[in-house]
C-alpha cells in the first residue's frame, strides 16, 4: 500500500479537540465524578460510626450490674452515650444520664465494674468542614461556574467572525467520479483542475495556468452539488466547503470576516479547494437592490472579490461554487482571473438519464419487466433527483401493493404521480362536472392524436389528481432543444382543445380551461416578444432571462414603447384566435370521435394513447351500406 503521507495539518492551526472533551482540556463530566466524591466523602465521614453489641435499657443495665453480671463500660461525656462488656466477653450499649449519677457511680464501684470517662475528640470534617468549609466552597463553586459561562460566551462572541466551512480530506466523503452518472462532458471539465492540483508540475512545464475559479451553473436538481463531493473525493487535496448563506450575519462586518478567515484557511493548507454552494446568496449584482453601497451582503462580496484577486498561480487553491440563477450574479464575479470558466451541467439527455437511473435501481429488486430505456424516455426534462424520486416512488408502490419486485407497473403508477400528482380518490363529482370534464380532456387528447407536429398521447383520465379534475399526457418520442413554429401553434392547438370541446358540446365556457388559457397566453407572448414569431412586430425580442429580484425591475425603464406593448398584445391575440378557429374546426370535424372517446372515458375513466386512435379510427370508417337489390332480383 502506498504511503500518503502525514495527514494534513488542522484548520487554522489548531490542535484537534480530543473526543469527549469541551474544549481540549478535561472531560465535561470529571467535574460531576470530582463533585460526587467530594459527596460520598462527606456523607461517609459523617454517617461513619462502627458500632457493636446489644441495646439495653438502663435500668436493665443497672441491674445487670448488681447481679454482677458486666466486667466494665465507657462513658461518653458529650453524648451520655456507654457502652460496656460483659463478664461471658459479648458488648452492649445503652445511654445513660448527663452528668452520670453519684449513685450510679457508687454500685459500679462496689460492683468492681472498671468504669472509663471518655471526652471524645471532635470530628474535622463534621465540625470545622461541614458547617464552615462547605459553604464557602459552594459560594467558590459558584463563581467559578458563572466566569466559565462568561468565557464560554465571550468565546462564542469573539469566534463569530470565524469561518463556517467544513473541512474534507481524501477519506471524506467517499463520492468519486464513478458515483455520478452521465455528464462526461462536466467530468472531464472538472477533472482537468483535480490533475492540476494533483500533479501541478505538468502544467508548469508548458506554462498552462488552471482556472482559479469554476462555476458550476444549471437548474436544481441536475447534480452540481453531487460533482462537488465527487470533486473532494477524487482530489487527494483538502476541500473546504461552505454554503453562501453561512457568510451572513445579523452582526455587521460578520460575513467579510468569514470571508477572510475561510481563504486564510485555504492558504495554510496549501494546496485546497474552497466550495461555495449557492453563491447566487451573496453574489448579486452590486447597486440592484435598496440597501445601496453599505449593504452588508453587498460588503461580503466585496471582500470575497479582493481575496480572489490575491491569489498568485502558483498558490494551488481553486475556488468552486454553484448556482442555478448565473444571471444575477454579479459581473465582477464573473470576469477572468476569478470565476475564469463556467460549466453548464444540464438536464440529463436520454442517454444520461438511462445511466442515472441504474444508479438508483442498482440496490433495488427489479422484475424482468423493467425496461431502462422506456423509462428513460418516457421522463424527458427530469432532474438526476427527480429520476432518483421516480425509482424510489416505483419501489413504495410495489411495497404497497405487497410485491416482492418492483414492475414496470409500478414505474407507470409513480411516473403518474410525479408528473399528474396524487390521485384523489376521494373527490366525488356530480354526473354533469364528469361528463363536462370528460369532453374537455376529450378534446385535448384528439387534439393531441390528430395533430401532426404534436407529441403523441400516452394517456387520459378523468379521475382527479393533484390540483386538476383530469389529465392528459404526453410523451415526446426524443429530446427537444429547438422548437419549430408548427410544434408550437399544436401545442397551442392542444392546450385550448378543452376550452373549445366544452363549445362544442354545450355551447357554453366554464372555470375549468383557466389553466390552459394562462399557459397558452404565456406561449403566445413568448412567440411575440422573445421568439420573433410575429410578422408586425419582426425579428425584435424584450424581456428574455431578465433577473427577477427586489429591486431590479425598478432600476430598469420599459423596453419599448406604449405602441409596441398595443401591438404585443394584438399579435398575441391574433395568435390565440387563429389557434382556436383551427381546433374548432378539427373538433368539428372529427365531432363523431368526440362523442366516441367521451362516452369511453366517461365508462373506463383512464384510456391510453393507443386506445384514443383505435376510436377515433372506428368513428371515421365510413358506414357499411348494403347494395339495393335491382327489380330483377326481386322476381
Amino acid at each position: 500500500m502506498a504511503d500518503n503521507g502525514p495527514p494534513p495539518p488542522p484548520p487554522s492551526g489548531r490542535n484537534p479537540k480530543l473526543p469527549g472533551r469541551a474544549d481540549g482540556g478535561w472531560p465535561r463530566w470529571s467535574l460531576w465524578v470530582v463533585v460526587a466524591v467530594f459527596i460520598a466523602v462527606l456523607a461517609g465521614t459523617a454517617t461513619f460510626n462502627p458500632q457493636e453489641g446489644t441495646d439495653v435499657a438502663y435500668s436493665e443495665f443497672l441491674t445487670q450490674v448488681e447481679e454482677g453480671e458486666v466486667e466494665g463500660i465507657e462513658y461518653n461525656n458529650v453524648t451520655a452515650r456507654i457502652e460496656g462488656e460483659y463478664v461471658d466477653g459479648s458488648t452492649f450499649r445503652t445511654t445513660g444520664q448527663d452528668p452520670f449519677p453519684e449513685a450510679d457511680l457508687e454500685l459500679l464501684r462496689s460492683k468492681g465494674v472498671k468504669f472509663e470517662n471518655l471526652t471524645p475528640s471532635g470530628n474535622f470534617v463534621v465540625d470545622l468542614l461541614i458547617p464552615i468549609f462547605l459553604p464557602f466552597l459552594i459560594v467558590i463553586g459558584f463563581f467559578w461556574w458563572m466566569a466559565k459561562r462568561q468565557q464560554s460566551q465571550m468565546g462564542g462572541i469573539m469566534s463569530i467572525g470565524r469561518s463556517k466551512a467544513k473541512t474534507y480530506t481524501t477519506e471524506r466523503p467517499g463520492t468519486t467520479f464513478a458515483d455520478v452518472a452521465g455528464y462526461g462532458a462536466v467530468k472531464r471539465e472538472i477533472t482537468e483542475v483535480v490533475d492540476f492540483l494533483k500533479n501541478p508540475e505538468r502544467f508548469a512545464d508548458i506554462g498552462a495556468r488552471i482556472p482559479k475559479g469554476v462555476l458550476l451553473v444549471g437548474p436544481p436538481g441536475t447534480g452540481k452539488t453531487l460533482i462537488a463531493r465527487a470533486v473532494a473525493g477524487e482530489a487527494g487535496v483538502p476541500f473546504l466547503s461552505v454554503t453562501g448563506s453561512d457568510f451572513m450575519e445579523m452582526f455587521v462586518g460578520v460575513g467579510a470576516s468569514r470571508v477572510r478567515d475561510l481563504f486564510s484557511e485555504a492558504r495554510k493548507m496549501g494546496r485546497a479547494i474552497i466550495f461555495v454552494d449557492e453563491i447566487d446568496s451573496i453574489g448579486r449584482k452590486r447597486g440592484a437592490g435598496l440597501g445601496g453601497g453599505h449593504d452588508e451582503r453587498e460588503q461580503t462580496l466585496n471582500q470575497m472579490l479582493a481575496e480572489m484577486d490575491g491569489f498568485e498561480p502558483t498558490e494551488g487553491i481553486v475556488m468552486m461554487a454553484a448556482t442555478n440563477r448565473p444571471d444575477i450574479l454579479d459581473p465582477a464575479l464573473l470576469r477572468p482571473g476569478r470565476f475564469d470558466r463556467q460549466v453548464v451541467v444540464p438536464l440529463p439527455e436520454l442517454e444520461d438519464r438511462k445511466e442515472i437511473l441504474e444508479v438508483h435501481i442498482k440496490h433495488k429488486k427489479m422484475s424482468d419487466d423493467v425496461d431502462i430505456d422506456v423509462i428513460a424516455r418516457g421522463t424527458p426534462g427530469m432532474s438526476g433527483a427527480d429520476l432518483a424520486n421516480l425509482v424510489n416512488e416505483a419501489a413504495l408502490y410495489a411495497v404497497r401493493h405487497g410485491d416482492k419486485k418492483v414492475t414496470a407497473y409500478h414505474f407507470d403508477m409513480a411516473r403518474d404521480r410525479v408528473l399528474m400528482g396524487v390521485k384523489r380518490d376521494s373527490m366525488v363529482l356530480s354526473e354533469t362536472e364528469r361528463e363536462a370534464v370528460a369532453y374537455h380532456e376529450t378534446g385535448h387528447a384528439l387534439c393531441a392524436a390528430l395533430l401532426p407536429n404534436a407529441d403523441p398521447l400516452h394517456k387520459v383520465t378523468i379521475i382527479p389528481s393533484g390540483m386538476a379534475l383530469g389529465v392528459t399526457m404526453q410523451l415526446p418520442l426524443e429530446d427537444r432543444h429547438i422548437y419549430r413554429r408548427d410544434y408550437i401553434e399544436d401545442r397551442l392547438v392542444v392546450m385550448l382543445g378543452g376550452r373549445i370541446a366544452e363549445e362544442l358540446v354545450f355551447d357554453m365556457n366554464s372555470t375549468g380551461a383557466s389553466d390552459d388559457l394562462m399557459r397558452a397566453t404565456e406561449t403566445a407572448q413568448k412567440m411575440v416578444k422573445e421568439w420573433g414569431m410575429s410578422e408586425k412586430v419582426g425579428p425584435m425580442a424584450w424581456g428574455g432571462g431578465s433577473a427577477v429580484f427586489l429591486g431590479d425591475s425598478m432600476m430598469n425603464s420599459q423596453e419599448f414603447s406604449n405602441e409596441t406593448a398595443r401591438v404585443i398584445d394584438e399579435e398575441t391575440q391574433a395568435i390565440l384566435l387563429a389557434m382556436e378557429d383551427k381546433c374548432r374546426a378539427l373538433l368539428t370535424k372529427n365531432r363523431k370521435a368526440l362523442d366516441l372517446v367521451a362516452r369511453n372515458l366517461l365508462e373506463k375513466e383512464t384510456i391510453d394513447g393507443t386506445e384514443v386512435n383505435r376510436l377515433i379510427r372506428i368513428a371515421n370508417e365510413p358506414p357499411i351500406v348494403k347494395p339495393t337489390p335491382s327489380p330483377s332480383t326481386l322476381d
